[in-house]
């Protein structure tokens, strides 16, 4: 089994790179799947998050309502370090259950995890190799407002509020640029993955 670590920030197009990943027959572990499903209601990461940070971040559902949330915690590095604490122990006790679930039943392809934060335990250290995607920040500006539907200066401070692309290229053993189009990130990727292969 070889498990890549794909991660970047916001906006940068590392869930595009998964998802090509996964079409090539990789096995993706999303760690925000993992986040959504360790924070549903009455979940012990949903309690801690509703204790932390009040009622009034659920919606009638009893859900959290995630626009509230990433608004308060973009705007506050104690806050959002406070939810990061709360919900990466456990989206990575899943991450390495489910690593270990494909070991025991033999699987010996590739498997892709798909990280926004590439934290040290649970990431770096279960990794063969990590890939970190990268765009120009006015490129990732616009994807972000595109996809959330937020004004500029949010997009701005949800960018701001992660590690600069510089930190992510650190701990990168291959950098894969993503300013052009699909295709050619495609191609990037099939290449690197016949690499990892071989």
């Amino acid at each position: 089994m070889t498990i890549i670590g794909v991660t970047g920030g916001i906006g940068a197009g590392k869930s595009t790179v998964s998802a090509i990943l996964k079409e090539m027959g990789a096995e993706v572990i999303d760690a925000d799947y993992l986040a959504r499903m360790v924070t549903q209601p009455e979940k012990p990461a949903w309690q801690e998050i509703v204790d932390y940070f009040g009622q009034e971040i659920l919606l009638p559902d009893r859900t959290l309502d995630r626009r509230k949330l990433a608004g308060i915690v973009f705007n506050s590095e104690e806050k959002r370090k406070k939810l990061e604490e709360i919900i990466h122990g456990r989206v990575i006790q899943e991450m390495k259950k489910r690593i270990d679930d494909l070991r025991t039943a033999g699987y010996d392809g590739i498997v892709a995890l798909d990280v926004p934060i590439p934290v040290k335990e649970g990431f770096l250290d279960i990794v063969d190799v990590v890939w970190v995607v990268v765009c120009p920040d006015e490129e990732r500006i616009r994807r972000v407002m595109a996809r959330s539907g937020i004004d500029r200066r949010d997009a701005e401070n949800r960018i701001r509020s992660q590690l600069p692309q510089e930190e992510y290229k650190r701990l990168a053993d291959v950098v894969i640029e993503n300013q052009g189009d699909l295709a050619s990130l495609k191609r990037k990727v099939i290449s690197l993955l016949q690499n990892a292969k071989a």
